[in-house]
C-alpha cells in the first residue's frame, strides 16, 4: 500500500469510528481558547475522570484568562488541591498573566507565540490550535505516540530524539489540512479507548487493517517495555507543633516541590532513632521554636511521582511564648478548623485524617 494511500484510509477509518464511538466531554462542547487550554494542561498525566470535576471547578471560578490572571496563586491551587502535578497550576496561573500582558487576555492563534507561554510545550500547542482555531498543527501527546508508533511498527524508545522525530513528522503527514478538530478528538480517543499501552483492543480497532504492529504481531512490543527503576524510600518526621489549640504550619517555596502549598513541618532522617531529634534540631534552626518532646501519634505511608515516604507523626506541644521567627517563606499558627481554607498537599491532608481518627477514638475511649 502506498503511504499516502495509507494515510487517507487512516483518516476515513478513524473519522468513521470516531462519529460512532468518541467521546462526549465537556471541553468538547466548547471552541473558547481558554477552556480548552485549562482542559489540555489538566489532562497532563491525569485520567479523564479525574478531571471532569476540577475542569468544572476551576472554571466556576476563573471564568476566563483575566479572572485566572488577577487571582492569587494561593487560591488556584486551593481549587488545583488533589489534583497534582502541582506546577500545572502555577504554570496556567503564570501563563494567564502572560497572555493579559502580551496579548490583552486573548491566546495567540500561532504556534511560535503559543509556546513563549509558560506550561505550554509543542503538543499542547497544536491541541489549541487544532481544537480552538481549527488551524491544521500536529500533536504528539502519549496516546497519539503509541498509536502512531504502533502504525508504523516504530520500535525503540519513543522518547529518544531519533524515534520522536519519526513520530512528529508521521503525525504531521497524518493531520489533514481540514477537519482537523475532529481528527485531533478522534485520534487522542483511539489511543485512550483502543490503542491502550497494554493489551490493546485490536479486534474493535478502527485501523487494524492498516497498522503494521499489528499485522507483525508487535503490538505488545510498542512501545519497548522500560526498565522500572525502584524508587528510593525515605523516613520523615512530621511535626504536628500546637500552641494554645492552634499548629504551626509553612508554605513551600513556589519553585519546589509541592510549590506554594501549605502544610506540616517535616524532615528527613536516615534512621528511624533520629526521627525525633531530626525534627526537634529542624523546628528550632527553622523557625527558632524550642518545643517539648513530641509523642509519636502514628504511621502513614504516601507515594509521590520519583519516591515513596513514610511519615512518622509525632506530638509536640510548643513551650509557651515561642515565637515564629522571620524566614524565607512563609509561616503561621492556625486553628484545626481553619486548615481547610489552605491548599495543602494529599500527604498532609492525609494526616489531618489521621489526627481526626485518632481524635475520635481516644473520644470512645473516654
Amino acid at each position: 500500500m502506498g503511504h499516502a494511500n495509507k494515510i487517507e484510509k487512516v483518516r476515513s477509518a478513524l473519522l468513521r469510528w470516531y462519529r460512532a464511538k468518541g467521546r462526549d466531554l465537556p471541553w468538547r462542547r466548547t471552541r473558547d481558547p481558554y477552556r480548552i487550554w485549562v482542559s489540555e494542561i489538566m489532562l497532563q498525566q491525569t485520567r479523564v475522570e479525574t478531571v471532569i470535576d476540577y475542569y468544572h471547578r476551576f472554571l466556576q471560578v476563573f471564568p476566563s484568562v483575566t479572572a485566572l490572571a488577577g487571582a492569587d496563586l494561593e487560591a488556584v491551587l486551593k481549587v488545583w488541591e488533589g489534583l497534582g502535578y502541582y506546577a500545572r497550576a502555577r504554570n496556567l496561573h503564570r501563563g494567564a498573566q502572560t497572555i493579559v500582558e502580551e496579548w490583552d487576555g486573548e491566546l495567540p492563534g500561532t504556534l511560535q507565540d503559543l509556546l513563549c507561554i509558560p506550561g505550554i510545550g509543542r503538543s499542547t500547542a497544536g491541541a489549541i490550535l487544532s481544537l480552538a482555531f481549527e488551524i491544521s498543527t500536529p500533536i504528539l501527546d502519549g496516546n497519539v505516540k503509541r498509536v502512531v508508533a504502533r502504525l508504523f511498527a516504530l520500535r525503540g524508545d519513543l522518547k529518544s530524539p531519533g524515534v520522536e522525530q519519526k513520530l512528529w513528522k508521521l503525525s504531521g503527514a497524518l493531520t489533514p489540512k481540514r477537519g482537523v478538530h475532529h481528527y485531533t478528538q478522534a485520534i487522542m480517543d483511539l489511543g485512550a479507548m483502543i490503542c491502550t499501552p497494554r493489551k490493546p483492543d485490536c479486534p474493535h480497532c478502527p485501523l487494524r487493517n492498516e497498522c503494521k504492529a499489528f499485522h507483525l504481531q508487535w503490538q505488545e512490543k510498542i512501545p519497548s517495555p522500560t526498565k522500572k527503576n525502584s524508587r528510593p524510600h525515605h523516613q520523615v518526621a512530621l511535626g504536628v507543633i500546637r500552641k494554645r489549640g492552634r499548629i504551626l504550619i509553612y508554605q513551600r517555596p513556589s519553585d519546589g516541590l509541592l510549590g506554594g502549598l501549605w502544610g506540616f513541618p517535616n524532615y528527613r532522617s536516615r534512621t528511624r532513632k533520629g526521627l525525633l531529634r531530626a525534627l526537634v534540631q529542624g523546628v528550632r534552626k527553622d523557625y527558632g521554636i524550642r518545643m517539648e518532646t513530641g509523642n509519636p501519634v502514628g504511621i502513614l505511608s504516601h507515594g509521590y511521582t520519583h519516591f515513596t515516604v513514610t511519615f512518622h507523626l509525632f506530638e509536640c506541644p510548643c513551650r509557651d511564648g515561642e515565637k515564629i521567627r522571620k524566614r524565607a517563606f512563609p509561616a503561621k499558627w492556625v486553628y484545626p478548623g481553619e486548615l481547610k481554607n489552605y491548599p495543602l498537599a494529599s500527604s498532609d491532608r492525609k494526616v489531618i485524617r489521621k489526627l481526626s481518627a485518632i481524635s475520635r477514638q481516644q473520644s470512645v475511649k473516654r
